[in-house]
């Protein structure tokens, strides 16, 4: 029973969030941070690559922790630290670099050009005037 929350970014800096339930988020499950999957999971032609991710309780994901477990993690940079002084480290929880279940939303980027949606035309009103 996994749902995710999936935004995909193409090349020239669109992006678009689509939220896949039950058996169209299977295929996510399992793949790790960097892995390529089909595009078809979210209606789209072409290759998907997972570049990150966050579980429900806003965690990171980080692609050096490994497994889907979270864990503490000595950070001097990167994902999950930000406004470190130079020698600063911190420890943050981080959350590994593998889908599972826990997982809440799903970054990735699409090799092509995403298509362009035409915006919905608003709804006529009549103004009645007594």
């Amino acid at each position: 029973m996994a749902t995710f929350k999936v935004t995909i970014s193409d090349t020239k800096g669109k992006s678009v969030s689509k939220e896949l339930k039950d058996s169209d988020a299977n295929p996510l499950l399992g793949l790790q941070l960097g892995n390529e999957t089909d595009a078809a999971v979210a209606g789209l032609q072409g290759k998907l690559v997972l570049t990150g991710g966050s579980d429900k309780s806003g965690v990171p994901m980080r692609k050096d922790v490994h497994g889907a477990a979270r864990k503490y993690v000595l950070l001097s940079k990167g994902v999950g630290l930000q406004d470190a002084e130079p020698g600063q480290r911190v420890r943050k929880l981080m959350r590994g670099n593998t889908v599972s279940e826990e997982i809440y939303q799903i970054n990735c980027k699409y090799d092509g050009e995403l298509p362009v949606e035409a915006p919905a035309e608003p709804e006529k009103t009549e103004d009645k005037k007594e």
